[in-house]
């Protein structure tokens, strides 16, 4: 028994260990970014080998960030864009998710294996094809690429329809029986009750709406309407050699938004990690 107890405490502490620098090696980049972005001299040389704490620190290079306007134009922009985004796929995530749960319909599960399979397609498949559709409504070079496609939210479905599931069938009925119709039992029985898996869709756009690269880069050549990533990217490829301080800064404050939703909404990001596994696009 002692032995068995000893073994396990063994295997427990080789497991912390083992994670802990897993977590360091993932982490190290980051600081390291930090680090380059407070060392005032970095602008003239990469700081060689690399360090985690700067020789000289100023806040010299974010100085400079934040005169450079179009850095919050940048900002707007992505902004502008997430928030829509957000709203268009959660309304549709809701309203899907709802129908596909508690709706009775022709082709219902037709449909629904539709939706299913698009999360089977790679982005790269349907890129040149949107790019078609939306160059035809003349819609390049405007924020609607960007928002639009937000409406076709199959992840955002598939969550919201699980969660409905799970809802006791006796809300409707009650419902039904006091005289509500099915939009008003939705909007005034079950909205109220969805704020888990609201935040969690929200979250989930909101980051493929702020880390979205590819897709803008695709339909976006104006210098105006560059989000943040796309305005990152650019500065990078011009000056990323000879200004790594300013760079780094920038990289810096292009995640900032993304670390403040972690920070504030921590439990909603590991519900939403573990419904739906680490999606990228």
């Amino acid at each position: 028994m002692h032995d068995r107890k000893h073994k396990w405490k063994t295997m427990d502490a080789a497991t912390t260990i083992l994670l802990a620098a897993v977590g360091l090696i993932m982490i190290y980049p980051f600081i390291w970014m930090i680090s380059v972005s407070l060392e005032q001299t970095a602008n003239l040389a990469l700081p060689f080998p690399p360090r985690l704490i700067p020789e000289q620190f100023a806040w010299f290079n974010y100085k400079l960030v934040f005169e450079n306007n179009a850095l919050f134009l940048a900002y707007w922009n992505s902004a502008v864009v997430a928030f829509f985004s957000v709203m268009l796929g959660v309304a549709s995530a809701l309203l899907g998710g709802y129908a596909f749960s508690r709706g009775s319909f022709k082709g219902k599960r037709l449909l629904y294996f539709i939706v299913l399979a698009t999360m089977m397609i790679p982005f790269e498949t349907r890129l040149i094809p949107m790019f078609t559709m939306f160059n035809d409504l003349g819609m390049i070079n405007t924020k609607y690429p960007l928002i639009l496609p937000s409406l076709i939210n199959a992840l955002g479905l598939v969550l919201a329809k699980q969660f409905f599931d799970q809802l006791p069938e006796g809300l409707r009925e009650s419902a039904k029986i006091d005289g509500a119709g099915e939009f008003k039992t939705f909007f005034y029985i079950f909205v109220p009750l969805t704020g888990p898996i609201t935040a969690t869709v929200a979250i989930l756009a909101f980051q493929d709406s702020w880390n979205s690269f590819i897709w803008p880069l695709v339909v976006i050549n104006d210098q105006d309407l560059r989000t943040v990533p796309l305005f990152l990217s650019n500065f990078s490829a011009e000056n990323g050699g000879r200004l790594a301080g300013i760079t780094m800064a920038l990289a810096a404050m292009s995640i900032l938004p993304i670390l403040l939703v972690f920070l504030f909404f921590q439990k909603y990001i590991i519900r939403s990690v573990a419904l739906s596994g680490l999606k990228g696009e």
